[in-house]
């Protein structure tokens, strides 16, 4: 079980932010950082205890606008929780001082205008409840508003129609609150936003295809209940960090991810209900350390693409269908950490896959390999193969190989994962505990 862990966010954005006429770090620079230095375990999926994002430090102001600045007055008003609030945030909602009094609101000053004004709001693990505790009571009137941090909290209701409208608004965290209902819409109209977490919430339906063409860092949308298809367009996204985990996706992952291959670092598809073979479009990711489609229906050969992921780190297979081999080629991969391919019906590795075995690297157990220890029964094998139906008959999944080198590994002829070794710092698995 992961320890207490910490998430610091640093996202700033230079064409849209600036403080005193300096621009300030671009977008390369976003940084996630999990842990207070030293590696922990690979978090498992059944034990979500591993933090969210806590808020970024305070934001970069924006640039000048030609819009006006309303004068800074009073913050929201809303409606005090039901009882006491269990860490004293609305006791310090007294008098005039809202900038150093008022827990919880952040203020900055306004470049176009020269004045003060609230900038941002940091609710996160404060518990505010009450029987009509809605987004509209804090954003109404906070015009100038660059962030709004409401994680664990009971917030409902839907989320405000204007909130397009907000000029600076570039992260929006309402994880781990009681909204339900369809995907919140409103929020594709905010085209500054660079960060987006709407995790563990009860969201159902469809999410729609045009979030993936907001100019998003990350997009944690986990621990939902969206059952679809993944968008055709899912490669449009231009997130650094990307968790569907822990819904009811189904279909087959879009072979538009490969078009995610300048941006995208981590991805979590674990534990949705995906069918059909990995998609050889998944090698081109060659900036990627972390794949997760662990616990799905995946199937089919381990395709030989992935030996072009050369960045991977974590790469969980685990809890599919995959048969017959593992490619020396993807174990040949220079800096994997952890790889993983157990429970499934894997029945043959080579030397260099052995040697990763041995080393602790790669885990195989509960598979079909006859010669290794805790694998599945010959009852149970036999039974999967004697019921097994071509899949992937489209040869390029199998056998293309995007990259334009190849590693020296010869091919060989034709919820509970356990990784043996401690893991890197990683990132997005911080998005699978709610707090």
């Amino acid at each position: 079980m992961c320890g207490l862990h910490t998430i610091l966010l640093l996202i700033c954005i230079s064409h849209l932010f600036a403080i005193n006429g300096e621009a300030v770090t671009p977008r390369e620079t976003l940084e996630i950082i999990i842990g207070g230095g030293a590696a922990s375990p690979w978090p498992r999926p059944e034990y979500q205890d591993c933090p969210p994002p806590p808020p970024p430090p305070p934001p970069c102001l924006p640039t000048p606008s030609t819009q006006p600045s309303p004068t800074l007055t009073h913050p929201p008003s809303p409606k005090p929780p039901h009882g006491p609030s269990p860490a004293g945030i609305t006791k310090t909602w007294e008098g005039n001082n809202i900038c150093g009094d008022y827990k919880g609101f952040i203020c900055d000053i306004v470049p176009d205008v020269n004045q003060k004004t609230i900038s941002g709001v940091n609710f996160n693990n404060r518990n505010l409840n009450g029987p009509n505790l809605t987004l509209t009571e804090f954003l109404s009137g906070l015009k100038d508003l660059a962030f709004f941090h409401a994680n664990s909290n009971n917030f409902i209701g839907s989320i405000p129609e204007d909130i397009g409208t907000l000029r600076y608004l570039y992260e929006l965290d309402l994880s781990n609150n009681k909204f339900s209902g369809n995907f919140p819409y409103q929020v594709l109209q905010a085209k500054k936003l660079v960060f987006l977490d709407l995790r563990f919430n009860t969201f159902f339906g469809v999410v729609p295809p045009q979030v993936f063409l907001l100019g998003l860092d990350l997009l944690f949308i986990n621990n939902n209940n969206f059952k679809q298809t993944l968008p055709g367009n899912l490669g449009s996204t231009t997130a650094l960090y990307l968790s569907l985990a822990n819904n009811k996706f189904v279909g087959g992952i879009p072979r538009s991810i490969g078009q995610a291959s300048n941006t995208l670092l981590e991805v979590l598809f674990l534990n949705n209900q995906l069918t059909g073979c990995l998609p050889y479009e998944i090698g081109l990711l060659r900036k990627s350390t972390v794949l997760d489609v662990g616990f799905n229906q995946l199937t089919g050969l381990i395709p030989s693409s992935l030996q072009c992921l050369e960045k991977m780190e974590l790469l969980n297979l685990a809890h599919n269908k995959f048969y017959r081999i593992v490619p020396e080629s993807v174990c040949s991969l220079p800096n994997l950490v952890n790889f993983t391919v157990s429970y499934n019906y894997i029945s043959q590795v080579g030397p260099k896959c052995r040697k990763l075995i041995t080393s602790g690297v790669l885990d195989v157990k509960m598979n079909c390999i006859s010669y290794l220890p805790n694998q599945r029964s010959k009852a149970d094998c036999d039974r999967f193969f004697s019921n097994l139906q071509p899949s992937c008959t489209d040869k390029k999944f199998l056998t293309y190989i995007p990259c334009s080198k190849g590693y020296s590994g010869k091919q060989l002829e034709a919820s509970n994962v356990h990784w043996a070794t401690p893991a890197p710092l990683v990132r997005s698995y911080g998005a699978l505990s709610p707090h």
